[in-house]
């Protein structure tokens, strides 16, 4: 009896050893990329998000030490509701870790909540609203390239500094414009401007001549664009055709992004000011990232920086998880170690992810340049000034989010 009951703790002892073997061993991993694919910002983030993620998984060299790592994406249509519902099938039937891009600011904060619920990880490089990293923070979820605050806070003061001290926005009607208008309107009002009307527009608008009347009217210096993709380039277009620029007043494209000035032609979007954390020509290293995505993508267009994003984000959350020991599904331990390695990558250099989920890094003011400026396809940006990475988003001293301690 003493034999048996020795072999059975034995036996038990040894099957004990070999699960948590196994749950230490365990390499496998599900990617979703949850974007809008055929919508209004199908061309920043869309089916270029996911071949950015496809590409982080290549260059990982992951799949040559033992991880089997699965890639799916889904449309997400702009809408809340079936982001929802699409995060909570993933999450509970197809079994995805991290979800990258979720374009968006409406969708972001939704998914930021399921994400959270499940345990799950959200690397969001899309949405722009700054709640995801204060009054809405979530120890599941990294703000990887851009936020509302650091838009408001490069592009806004720029403006402001230049002579721009009267603001008028044309805002789109969601979480994202809400968000972009308010901190806007907070820098221009502490740099000496004065905000003296807003007009809200539905998302996804084809007709903005009745905003653009309402703001050339108001005779404010700035038109401030509180817009995104297909709603600024249309917004753009037909300011041109009212020539409102023409008329002394100057546009201000608080969020614009390459794909966007393609669309517009140089003629058009020419002096136009914007910041961005990522540009394809910034250096050796983003060069030869955009010229691999390009070579990929069926239109030949050069990543924007929700699509850098993905691929930057990704590679951290690689080397996150050959360094860490344990479950890799376990969403906010991989995220709690994500924020104690520096981050490091060819397409936003050195940072880091501070306590809120802030990813931390420079941003950089660009203008459009004229015709005669540019050399070649895509040769679209004239660098103005840098934010450094410690000046150019809010300041932890200013977070309502409860991971930061005071």
């Amino acid at each position: 009896m003493k034999h048996r009951i020795s072999a059975l703790f034995l036996g038990t002892a040894l099957a004990l050893a070999a699960g948590g073997g196994a749950m230490a061993q365990d390499k496998n991993i599900k990617i979703g990329v949850l974007t809008d694919n055929s919508g209004l910002y199908s061309d920043l983030g869309g089916v270029g998000s996911t071949l950015a993620a496809q590409m982080a998984i290549e260059d990982s060299g992951l799949a040559a030490k033992g991880w089997k790592i699965d890639l799916i994406s889904a449309d997400h249509q702009n809408k809340p509701d079936i982001a929802t519902t699409i995060a909570r099938q993933w999450i509970d039937v197809e079994k995805v870790d991290i979800f990258m891009d979720v374009l968006n600011s409406g969708v972001g904060l939704a998914v930021n909540n399921v994400v959270k619920e499940k345990n799950s990880i959200m690397i969001n490089t899309g949405a722009a609203t700054s709640d995801l990293t204060n009054a809405q923070c979530s120890p599941n979820t990294v703000h990887w390239v851009y936020d509302t605050y650091m838009l408001a806070n490069s592009t806004g003061q720029a403006l402001v500094k230049a002579g721009g001290d009267t603001w008028y926005f044309l805002t789109a009607d969601y979480a994202f414009g809400h968000a972009l208008e308010r901190d806007t309107t907070a820098v221009v009002v502490k740099s000496g401007g004065k905000v003296i009307g807003t007009v809200k527009h539905p998302l996804n608008s084809s007709d903005f001549s009745s905003f653009l009347l309402q703001a050339q009217a108001s005779k404010a210096k700035i038109i401030g664009m509180a817009n995104a993709g297909g709603d600024t380039t249309n917004t753009i277009k037909q300011a041109s055709e009212f020539g409102i620029v023409a008329g002394g007043q100057k546009l201000a494209g608080l969020l614009l992004f390459i794909t966007d000035v393609h669309s517009l032609g140089l003629k058009v979007a020419q002096g136009l000011s914007f910041t961005e954390t990522f540009y394809w020509d910034l250096n050796d290293g983003t060069r030869a990232f955009s010229k691999r995505f390009s070579e990929r993508m069926k239109n030949k267009a050069k990543p924007s920086m929700v699509q850098a994003g993905v691929y930057s984000g990704l590679i951290h959350y690689f080397k996150t998880l050959e360094a860490m020991s344990g479950n890799p599904h376990d969403g906010a331990k991989v995220v709690a170690k994500m924020k104690e390695l520096p981050t490091d990558d060819a397409l936003f250099g050195k940072g880091s992810i501070r306590a809120d989920g802030r990813k931390i890094h420079p941003a950089y003011l660009f203008e459009v340049k004229k015709p005669e400026e540019s050399k070649g396809p895509w040769d679209y940006y004239k660098l103005i000034g840098t934010t450094p990475a410690d000046q150019a988003f809010r300041p932890l001293s200013e977070s309502v989010c409860p991971l930061v301690k005071k």
